[in-house]
C-alpha cells in the first residue's frame, strides 16, 4: 500500500511518519515538494504519486490569524482536501483528514456527539467544517477524525508556550472557563496508525479488498485523550510534572480578561466512544501528557 503522507513537518504530521512506518510505502513530501496553497500542484502530485491512501494533517492551525485572512484559511483547510478526496475517488483511494472541535460553539452541557449538530464560532473552525464536508461529498471511503487542544514537543502549541513563559515570567495568567481535552500528537498518530493496520491485516486475512473495509467504516470519529479540563487545569499538570528550576505563581483568569480574534467553544469536549468502540483505546490525558513530558 502507498501511502501520501502531507504536512510531515507538523506536530500530528511528524509524529505519522513514525507511526505509519511498516504499514506501507509512506510517501511524506515537505512544503517545498507539495505545497497546498499551489492546488494545481497538488492535483498533479497526487496524479504523479497515485496513492491508495492519503493521511491528511496538514492545514491552516492559525486561529486567531485566520480571521484576518480567511481567503487562505479555505484554501488550505476546504479546497486543498477537496482536491485530494476528488483525486483519491478517481484512483480508487481512501482519505484519513483530521479536523477539530472548533466545529462546534461549546453551549452543549455535555460531550459532543459526531452527529450534534455543529456551528463553528471562527473562520477557522468554519474552514474545517467545510473542508469535512467537502471530502463527504465526494463520495469516497474517508475517516475524518475530530481532535481538540493538540500538543507536543515540536512546532507552536500551548505546552510549549507554557513551557517557555515558565521560564521567563513569575506569574502566568491563564483561562479557566474553557473546557477540553489536551490531546499528545502521538496519541492521534498511534490511533491512526492502529487504524491502517487494522485496514491492511484484514486484507491480508481474506476479508475483501481493503477499500470494502474502509467502506464500511467511513465517517466522522472523535479522537481525543479522554478527561476533560480547563487550560488553567492543564497548566497546572504541566507545572507539577515538568523540570523547571522554578515554578511561576498561576493565576486563573475568565475568557474575558483575555480577548482574542477568534472566539473560542466554552466546552470542547468531544465523545470519542464511537471511535473506541469501533477502533481501539485512548489514553487519560493527563497519562499522556506525563508520557509527553518524559521525554
Amino acid at each position: 500500500m502507498k501511502i501520501l503522507l502531507t504536512g510531515r513537518t507538523g506536530q500530528v504530521g511528524y509524529e505519522l511518519q513514525r507511526s505509519l512506518q511498516g504499514l506501507g510505502e509512506v510517501v511524506a513530501p515537505d512544503r517545498a515538494q507539495l505545497d497546498l496553497a499551489n492546488l494545481d500542484g497538488l492535483r498533479a502530485a497526487i496524479q504523479r504519486i497515485r496513492p491508495d491512501l492519503i493521511v491528511n494533517p496538514a492545514a491552516y492551525t492559525a486561529v486567531d490569524k485566520a480571521e484576518a485572512e480567511p481567503e487562505l484559511a479555505m484554501r488550505l483547510n476546504r479546497d486543498a482536501p477537496a482536491i485530494m478526496a476528488e483525486e483519491a475517488r478517481k484512483l480508487g483511494a481512501t482519505m484519513i483528514h483530521y479536523s477539530t472541535d472548533y466545529v462546534f460553539d461549546g453551549t452543549k452541557q455535555g460531550a459532543y456527539l459526531e452527529d450534534d449538530p455543529t456551528n463553528p464560532l471562527s473562520v477557522y473552525g468554519k474552514t474545517k467544517l467545510a473542508g469535512e464536508q467537502a471530502i463527504a461529498a465526494t463520495g469516497i471511503p474517508h475517516l475524518i477524525l475530530r481532535t481538540s487542544w493538540v500538543y507536543g514537543m515540536r512546532g507552536k502549541n500551548f505546552l510549549l508556550t507554557m513551557l517557555r513563559l515558565a521560564a521567563e515570567r513569575e506569574s502566568l495568567q491563564v483561562v479557566n472557563d474553557q473546557f477540553g481535552a489536551p490531546t499528545w500528537a502521538r496519541t492521534v498518530a498511534e490511533a491512526t496508525a492502529h487504524i491502517v493496520a487494522q485496514a491492511v491485516g484484514a486484507h491480508q486475512s481474506g476479508a475483501g479488498p481493503q477499500t470494502t473495509w474502509w467502506h464500511e467504516r467511513s465517517g466522522i470519529y472523535h479522537l481525543t485523550a479522554q478527561g476533560r479540563t480547563s487550560w488553567h487545569d492543564f497548566t497546572a499538570a504541566i507545572l507539577a510534572q515538568a523540570t523547571l528550576e522554578r515554578r511561576p505563581t498561576l493565576i486563573p483568569i475568565p475568557s474575558s480578561d483575555y480577548p482574542t480574534p477568534a472566539a473560542r467553544p466554552e466546552n470542547s469536549s468531544l465523545c470519542c466512544d464511537r471511535f473506541m468502540q469501533q477502533f481501539c483505546g485512548l489514553p487519560d490525558w493527563e497519562e499522556a501528557l506525563a508520557l509527553c513530558l518524559a521525554q
